[in-house]
C-alpha cells in the first residue's frame, strides 16, 4: 500500500491553486505514470475539499438568508 503524506489546504484558494497546477501537469502528459498516479490521487483529494469548503459556504449563507436562498441577480439595483 502507497503512503500518502496528506497535506491539507491552507484555505480555498490554495487549494484551487494547487489543482490547477495539477491539472497543467497531467494535460501535458510529461509525467511518469507513477507520478500521473500521485498527481491524480492528490487531485482527487483537493477536489474533495474544495466540494467541502463549497458546501460549507452554501450552508452558512442558509443561515444568513434565513433559510431562503433566492437566486443572485446582479442587476438589483436601488431606483
Amino acid at each position: 500500500m502507497v503512503k500518502s503524506n496528506v497535506k491539507t489546504p491552507e484555505n480555498y484558494e490554495s487549494a484551487l491553486k494547487e489543482l490547477e497546477v495539477l491539472l497543467v501537469a497531467l494535460e501535458g502528459g510529461q509525467l511518469p505514470l507513477e507520478k500521473s498516479i500521485e498527481a491524480y490521487g492528490r487531485g482527487a483529494e483537493l477536489l474533495h475539499y474544495c466540494q467541502a469548503q463549497l458546501a460549507d459556504a452554501q450552508q452558512r449563507i442558509q443561515v444568513l438568508e434565513g433559510e431562503k436562498l433566492q437566486d443572485f441577480s446582479g442587476n438589483d439595483q436601488p431606483d
